[in-house]
């Protein structure tokens, strides 16, 4: 009975975990969507934006958190070096997603950052015990194949990278890789995903505000816009308060909330749904032809989360 009671827990928590994790993930697919709009309309630099995201999160979290729910201030001061070090991975992956895309363009970009699920599941397996068995590993294979098809990485024409871009994207990967551990971490060490979150999101923000202020005065760093380019624009203005809101808050948060029930590799596995995802909302909002190609995809994507899943269940 007990056992019984035990396996029928383990279930509704992993159930709790996918679906957590797939509302994140389809949060994070409307991300495309917004930086499109903002950096052809406004010709918002990528990293002059990725700071106004940060911000915004930090705020909007620490303004909620503070009139409503003050505990998530409150984090053990021991825990303080790993936040630091949390959220310094978190800028590092922000700003290495923005070179791959300026060096390797967006499909290339895609799928070397999307390699972490590779990444994830070989250092899952060796730092938390996780299973690294042979239906996983069909998943995650599943998974970086129908995304590869997805992004259009299929064409040889795209992969006429320079090695400094090919380091790049691959280093964006593992980067995103560290960030799905560190929030494992973080779950360990039972920290609130949300107040990880507002961490993680201050020590970004300060690190990339510094960025775009030393940009430009540094022969090194690549220049910058003013931060403030946006001026007096309420619609700009709003459509970046929206992709902080929605994609980034969102997504990070539940992302971060379901590794609280997932095994880490599982979660970036589903993570691979993005770009299908958003493959399909460009499709329905933008009016942007969706390939065969591109549904196959897709369905390889699904289809490996599918049948990961289906292994559990009869477990």
């Amino acid at each position: 009975m007990d056992t019984a009671a035990s396996k029928n827990d383990a279930n509704s928590r992993l159930s709790r975990g996918y679906l957590t994790c797939l509302i994140a993930t389809a949060m994070w697919a409307t991300t495309a969507i917004f930086i499109r709009y903002l950096t052809e309309n406004y010709q918002l630099p990528a990293m002059v934006l990725a700071f106004w995201r940060d911000t915004f999160v930090s705020i909007a979290l620490a303004l909620v958190f503070y009139f409503f729910f003050p505990k998530y201030l409150k984090v053990d001061r021991k825990h303080t070096r790993f936040l630091l070090i949390y959220g310094v991975v978190l800028a590092i992956f922000n700003a290495l997603w923005t070179l791959s895309v300026a060096f390797n363009g967006a499909a290339v970009s895609t799928v070397l950052a999307y390699s972490s699920a590779a990444y994830t599941a070989l250092l899952g397996w060796r730092l938390f015990g996780e299973s690294l068995n042979p239906t996983k590993l069909c998943a995650v294979s599943m998974g970086l194949a129908g995304c590869v098809l997805v992004a259009g990485a299929y064409d040889p024409s795209v992969w006429k990278l320079n090695p400094l871009g090919i380091i790049t994207g691959i280093l964006s990967g593992i980067l995103f890789a560290c960030y799905s551990l560190m929030g494992k971490a973080s779950a360990n060490r039972n920290i609130s995903s949300w107040s990880a979150l507002l961490y993680t999101f201050c020590v970004a923000a300060v690190l990339l505000f510094l960025y775009n202020i030393l940009a430009g005065f540094s022969p090194v760093l690549r220049p910058t816009a003013d931060i403030f380019l946006l001026g007096s624009s309420l619609k700009g203005w709003t459509i970046l308060l929206i992709l902080a809101v929605i994609p980034t808050l969102g997504g990070y948060g539940f992302y971060t909330l379901s590794l609280t029930y997932l095994p880490v590799s599982i979660a970036s596995l589903i993570a691979l749904l993005e770009p299908a995802i958003t493959a399909v909302l460009a499709f329905l909002i933008l009016g942007e032809r969706l390939t065969t190609i591109q549904i196959i995809g897709s369905l390889m994507v699904v289809a490996g989360v599918v049948i990961l899943r289906i292994r559990e269940i009869k477990n």
